[in-house]
């Protein structure tokens, strides 16, 4: 995705994010936002490969979330949508 700096383009990028945070809980890997702060800061998260320790990081669609042994790459369609990696 291209990006200017243009008011227009910030609010479209910003729109197309979810937080790793608010992410974990509404794929339903954390039951609450203090369980997923939790995992966030004790290094469970992996974010396309790599430990992601932040939980307000902002995720884009396409990115995968691995917690163990469960997975999913992030679906937004103008809402808040998760995929799991068994809808694939």
């Amino acid at each position: 995705m291209s990006r200017d700096d243009t008011p227009d383009a910030q609010d479209t990028f910003l729109e197309e994010a979810i937080t790793l945070n608010d992410a974990l809980k509404l794929s339903g890997l954390a039951g609450t936002g203090g369980q997923a702060k939790l995992l966030i800061q004790s290094g469970q998260v992996t974010v396309n490969g790599e430990t992601e320790t932040r939980r307000k990081r902002k995720l884009r669609e396409g990115d995968v979330v691995r917690v163990g042994d469960e997975e999913f790459v992030l679906e937004l369609d103008g809402e808040e949508d998760l995929g799991s990696e068994d809808d694939l």
